[in-house]
């Protein structure tokens, strides 16, 4: 058998000190993380990371840096996954959308509020995102290249 990551997307928006997060069911329960999911078949990494916020969130997202590249381990579920972290801005909200099923809510959070709900992160790269990018880690686009 071939091993192979779960590429996934995840978006790092800040709007007046707070973070967009969403809150929402998962096997361990309900949890915080970022818009965030897996890349789909023959879609480019912006694209999912645009989709995936407008899914959860109903937000327009547009990518503006690549905050990071990551690579976690899942012991529960023996699952391997490889995130890029976007930094962007939003452009709008889709107020009527309904959100992806498991979604509970997008939530805007401070730092202090993010810290004090860890136990409640869908993963330690919650957090850990939210600090590289607060640190100042933004990569131009440019780093990344889709091929059609």
């Amino acid at each position: 058998m071939i091993w192979k990551p779960h590429v996934t997307v995840a978006a790092i928006i800040e709007r007046a000190d707070k973070f967009l997060l969403v809150e929402e069911h998962t096997a361990q329960g309900v949890r915080f993380n970022q818009p965030a999911g897996h890349l789909e078949a023959h879609e480019s990494l912006f694209a999912a990371v645009v989709r995936e916020t407008l899914e959860e969130s109903a937000y327009h997202f547009t990518p503006q840096h690549l905050t990071g590249i990551y690579r976690w381990h899942a012991d529960e579920s023996d699952t391997t996954y490889l995130r890029f972290a976007f930094a962007g801005e939003l452009t709008g909200l889709a107020e009527n959308r309904a959100l992806d099923a498991g979604i509970i809510r997008a939530a805007w959070l401070s730092l202090a509020e993010i810290r004090a709900c860890q136990t409640r992160h869908r993963s330690p790269l919650v957090l850990r995102c939210i600090e590289d990018y607060l640190a100042g880690h933004r990569y131009p686009l440019e780093l990344i290249t889709h091929y059609e």
